[in-house]
Order: C-alpha cells, then sequence, then structure tokens
C-alpha cells in the first residue's frame, strides 16, 4: 500500500458449513481498512465478479504460440452501503468454480479505494459458486454397449464384451474413471486427461465367457461434470477394455455425470 494506507482487506460470512454459495445467495462481509493516519478518499466500493479463463502455449519449431480466452459472466459494483451484494439470480446456469492446469472459473468479491494522484489500492476474496441445476431425467437412464472383435496376426478367434450400467448421473463418492478437461481459445482445443480410479479383473480363460460386476467409487474430491461453460468443460468416461496381448484392446467407453447432489 502507498501513503497513508496502510492496509486494505475484504472478506465474506460464510452461509453453510462448506462456505459455498449458489446463484442468488446474499453475501455479506466486511472491508477493513487501516491508515497511518487522516487522508482524503475519492471512493470505495466492492465489485463481484464472475469469469472464467483459460491459457496455454504450443511450441511449432522455434516459434511458440499462447492461446488464451476469457469469459466474463457479470461484474456488479456496489458501494459499502449498498452491501450486502446478491448474486446474480438471472445467471441461474452460472458454471461451478473450478481450477485446472490451463484454466480456471473463480468469482471474487473485490475491494478498491480510490484517491485522486494516486494508484487505487485493492484487495480480493475469492469465493466458491456452485451450480445446481435442475436433474435431467436422462442422467436415470441405464446405458449399455457391446463389441465384437476379431483377432489377426498372433491371435484367432473374436473377443466380445457386453457392459452394463445402471445410469449416466452419479453422485460424489458413489460408484462407477477417468477425466478429461477441455480448455478452448482462438479455435484450438487443449485436452488434459487423468485416470481417476483404474480397477483390473480376472483373466478369462480362452473359449469362455465370464461375468464380471464391479462397484467402483469415485473419491468425493472429485470435481463435478461442468458442461455450462463456453471455453472450459469437465468431462469423465468409464472406460472398459479387454487387455489382449499381441492385439489392439477391444473398448466400451459410456460418457459419466457426476453431480453435486444426489439424483
Amino acid at each position: 500500500m502507498s501513503n497513508n494506507v496502510k492496509s486494505l482487506s475484504v472478506g465474506f460470512n460464510p452461509i453453510n458449513e462448506s462456505n459455498i454459495f449458489t446463484s442468488g445467495d446474499v453475501i455479506t462481509g466486511q472491508i477493513t481498512l487501516e491508515l497511518s493516519k487522516e487522508c482524503k478518499i475519492d471512493s470505495l466500493y466492492v465489485k463481484l465478479k464472475g469469469k472464467a479463463k483459460v491459457k496455454w502455449t504450443e511450441s511449432y519449431g522455434r516459434t511458440v504460440v499462447t492461446y488464451h480466452s476469457k469469459d466474463k459472466y457479470f461484474s456488479l459494483k456496489r458501494s459499502p452501503a449498498h452491501i450486502p451484494v446478491r448474486t446474480p439470480r438471472i445467471f441461474l446456469e452460472l458454471p461451478s468454480s473450478f481450477h485446472g492446469k490451463y484454466g480456471k472459473i473463480l468469482y471474487t468479491l473485490e475491494a478498491n479505494l480510490s484517491r485522486s494522484m494516486k494508484i487505487d489500492s485493492k484487495a480480493k476474496a475469492e469465493f466458491t459458486l456452485i451450480h445446481k441445476g435442475i436433474p435431467d431425467p436422462m442422467l436415470m437412464i441405464q446405458q449399455q454397449g457391446n463389441i465384437d472383435k476379431k483377432m489377426k496376426l498372433f491371435n484367432s478367434g473374436t473377443v466380445g464384451m457386453d457392459v452394463n450400467i445402471e445410469k449416466t448421473g452419479f453422485h460424489q463418492g458413489n460408484y462407477c474413471l477417468y477425466r478429461k478437461y477441455s480448455y478452448f481459445a482462438k479455435g484450438r482445443r487443449k485436452v488434459d486427461t487423468k485416470d481417476i480410479v483404474k480397477e483390473e479383473g480376472e483373466a478369462v480363460p480362452p473359449s469362455a465367457g465370464q461375468t464380471i460386476t464391479r462397484i467402483i467409487t469415485i473419491p468425493p474430491t472429485t470435481p463435478a461434470s461442468e458442461l455450462n461453460c463456453k471455453i472450459i468443460k469437465v468431462e469423465y468416461r468409464l472406460r472398459v477394455y479387454l487387455d489382449v496381448k499381441y492385439a489392439s484392446d477391444p473398448e466400451i467407453k459410456f460418457p459419466i455425470v457426476i453431480l453435486l447432489t444426489p439424483l
């Protein structure tokens, strides 16, 4: 801080044990300003902001290209006299807060102190906002997939799989993986994938069939699916495959939606 302003901070009051907000919630908080001596202030206000941004680099020989994009959702300015601030109800489809390797979706409460002939003093506090949409009936539909593959080269015969899962939408902590983060900028896409849960079954003997039932628990800390942001997508897949020696592995993939609330 410069000259007479020793410190400026802003904070918000939690509304629940998890300290999470949703669209339409009222945010109350405090601005703390410490001065070394009396001074004239032109304005003091807070801003409630929501935005998403992505950034990554790609190399083409000796050339390095930076891809970046930003999507602003809202910016509400209030003087302290008009606090509390309400998160906009009109943005019912706001994406949930997210932090990834190449991008983030963030919501902040910012304080700005303005004085003539001085650089503005600023403080910021980030809060977590979660999108709680109406459950889609399609998420309750059972998924089924099957594949038959004829072996070539070092193997002969045919292998097949018939896979079923009871529904598409699952709650954090339920069973059912790998996650796929997609970032979009300037017509390009950056994909970041990672196995969340991986299990191996018993070997299937030749010329035999086997029915396998697995319960796979999704870690409770796994971020929920995010499909409402233009430049960031958080998706999940259940991948079932057969490990066949000396051949390409037949596989089946199911799209999975991870929800914040139980269906």
